[in-house]
């Protein structure tokens, strides 16, 4: 199976590459920067901006899936709109490339789950991230 993975140097998205290499699966990681990408014959690595909807387009052609762990960056002024903006442009180019399965996954752990505590914080979680 054929998987691009969108954000693949990113916290989730690293661990969403490795679980699919160490399933065998051929992966295309999709990614800003190199960032310590693993050597492994069953990757491939297109660097770019996933704001380039003709070049995503371009890298998802053939796939049999795409795996999107997209984040514009914690720093980025305007975060809400820029991950609604780069999802929408992912979802562009997933349709134009012919692809029929997109996975959108992220992490949970800012949910505040009672005033002022975090997901993260609960005890459960820490144990369970060992």
């Amino acid at each position: 199976m054929k998987v691009a993975i969108i954000g693949a140097t990113g916290f989730v998205g690293r661990r969403v590459l490795d679980e699919a290499l160490a399933r065998g699966l051929q992966v295309t990681a999709i990614a800003r920067q190199q960032k310590d990408l693993p050597e492994n014959a069953n990757l491939s690595i297109a660097l770019g901006d996933v704001a380039d909807t003709e070049w995503l387009a371009k890298q998802l052609a053939g796939q049999d899936a795409v795996i999107s762990a997209y984040n514009p960056g914690w720093a980025e002024d305007n975060l809400y709109e820029k991950t609604s903006r780069g999802a929408q442009q992912i979802l562009d180019a997933v349709k134009k490339a012919g692809v029929k399965r997109l996975l959108v996954v992220g992490g949970a752990g800012s949910l505040e789950v009672a005033p002022g505590v975090e997901l993260v914080d609960r005890e459960l979680v820490r144990i369970l991230a060992r």
